[in-house]
């Protein structure tokens, strides 16, 4: 067990009131102990630091805590310390003795319109358990080589230099920046200079910044329907109006838009692989977008977050990489490719957005802690980010074929498989009248866990799903889970 940390001070106040000096340091300590603002095992500042901080004797700090010590409150011996016992003497507790506790008028808080919107987050607020099977969008940390992460954050962490621990580039870190330029550069064919790359605290934190820059309350955003409940709970806060867009196996439906919201500023997409359905942008619709982008002098916030894992084919290029107007707002994240906990991501943004953005970072955030982002640029350029990327590519294609081959085997008619040719899940769409959130509710009692396809939706779906995720668990547990996943779908059935 940790041993507690001696304070240095005490915020305590000696009401002397003709008494000796011993006495009111007693008291005041007592009540610290009572009223829970020194807590049991908390260990006291020696009497020479005490003595120091009140500007008295310090015989006479020794002489309370000596007092303290005999009424139970104090334990300790020379050399060790003064410490809090662990339960207070029950005797000073008693009515006659006890000192009302203060309380608080209880205040009701009114949120802003902003923060009525973040104050109901999609994403769960306490830490989640070990994945079960079908987590979605959750990659395989236990694969992760966290002995090498470690080696490399130890590295740099022994041998800080003093510029390393001042402030830091609110852009990011210059080489971290080099190596996430060459790696989009040669993996997603995205047309950028290192100046043009910012690194940011994941693609929330990246969206949220770039919206609260771009947009005005009321503007209007072209979202895909269903689509990514958390990129539209950060577009809603910002007072943008979500203008809900179909999607099909082309992708997001550009003509719909048009028609719609031709004024429209901005436009989420995902276009390698959609989420959650898992469609490609058509080429044609992305030259499409990038027209209308040009003449309404508006915005293609490029939302690439997994495009690294595909198993069917090759992807297109990113979006960015057809735009030479400036118009694409490129981001990735390296929660998916390494661990939610790295909390990093990337943007590519026009060269005239960047000062702005920076400048906008420093204001928020600062900058991002610098020590991840130095061993995550040796990660990168000494080559283990693409060794990772491959083996987790085998590993993910092995555990989607178990998934697939397990569903066509035990539900071979009552569910659709779409958008399992990338990524770290598919949609597994259920039979018509079939309520995926009751299946969702039904299967998390019998532990496994998956989203419902509605959730995703803006409007009424004709035919619900469930999005199963296959990364963050063997392929033997995926296997044997679906028997389970089919009894909760039975369930909802005989309803």
């Amino acid at each position: 067990m940790n041993q507690p940390i001696a304070l240095r001070e005490l915020p305590i106040t000696l009401k002397s009131e003709g008494r000796p000096l011993q006495s009111a340091i007693r008291d005041a300590l007592r009540s610290a102990m009572q009223e829970g603002r020194l807590r049991p095992g908390a260990r006291l500042p020696s009497s020479r630091d005490l003595a120091r901080q009140l500007r008295v004797a310090r015989g006479t700090v020794v002489l309370a805590y000596e007092q303290l010590r005999a009424e139970g409150y104090l334990e300790g011996t020379h050399g060790a310390g003064t410490t809090v016992v662990e339960s207070l003497p029950e005797r000073w507790f008693m009515p006659s003795r006890a000192q009302p506790a203060a309380t608080k008028a209880a205040r009701s808080v009114v949120l802003s319109k902003r923060g009525e919107h973040l104050s109901s987050s999609p994403f769960p607020l306490d830490r989640l358990p070990a994945p079960r099977p079908f987590r979605p969008h959750a990659p395989a940390v236990d694969a992760f080589p966290i002995a090498l992460w470690g080696r490399l954050l130890a590295r740099h962490a022994r041998n800080a230099r003093p510029d390393r621990l001042r402030e830091a580039d609110p852009r990011g870190y210059r080489p971290l920046r080099e190596a996430v330029a060459e790696h989009l550069r040669v993996y997603r064919g995205v047309v950028c200079t290192t100046d043009q790359v910012v690194i940011g605290g994941g693609t929330q934190q990246l969206l949220d910044l770039l919206t609260r820059l771009l947009l005005d309350e009321g503007d209007s955003v072209w979202v895909e329907d269903p689509g990514h409940f958390g990129a539209r709970s950060v577009l809603a806060s910002a007072g943008a109006r979500l203008v809900r867009l179909p999607v099909d196996t082309a992708g997001i439906d550009v003509n719909a838009g048009i028609a719609e919201a031709p004024d429209a500023r901005m436009a989420y997409l995902t276009p390698a692989r959609q989420s959650p359905m898992g469609a490609t942008l058509s080429l044609e619709r992305r030259l499409k977008l990038l027209e209308w982008a040009r003449q309404r002098d508006a915005w293609l916030f490029e939302d690439d977050y997994d495009s690294e894992f595909r198993y069917d084919g090759r992807p297109l290029p990113a979006l960015q990489s057809l735009d030479r107007h400036g118009v694409v707002l490129y981001t990735s994240t390296f929660t998916k490719t390494m661990f939610p906990g790295i909390r990093l991501g990337c943007a590519v943004l026009p060269e005239a957005l960047v000062d702005p953005f920076a400048s906008a970072l420093s204001v928020v955030a600062r900058h991002l802690p610098l020590l991840p982002q130095i061993a995550l640029a040796d990660f990168i350029s000494e080559g283990h980010f693409g060794r990772h990327l491959r083996r987790m590519r085998v590993l993910y294609a092995e555990r989607r074929e178990a998934l697939l081959e397990a569903l066509r085997s035990e539900l071979p008619e009552q569910l659709e498989i779409v958008g399992s040719s990338a990524g770290l899940e598919v949609v597994a769409r259920l039979p018509v009248g079939i309520n995926d959130r009751a299946v969702t509710k039904i299967a998390l009692a019998l532990d496994l866990e998956m989203i419902p396809l509605s959730r995703y939706a803006l409007r009424p779906l004709q035919r619900g799903g469930v999005v199963l995720g296959f990364g963050a668990v063997s392929a033997a547990r995926s296997r044997r889970a679906v028997p389970t996943l089919r009894s909760a779908i039975e369930q909802v059935h005989r309803r």
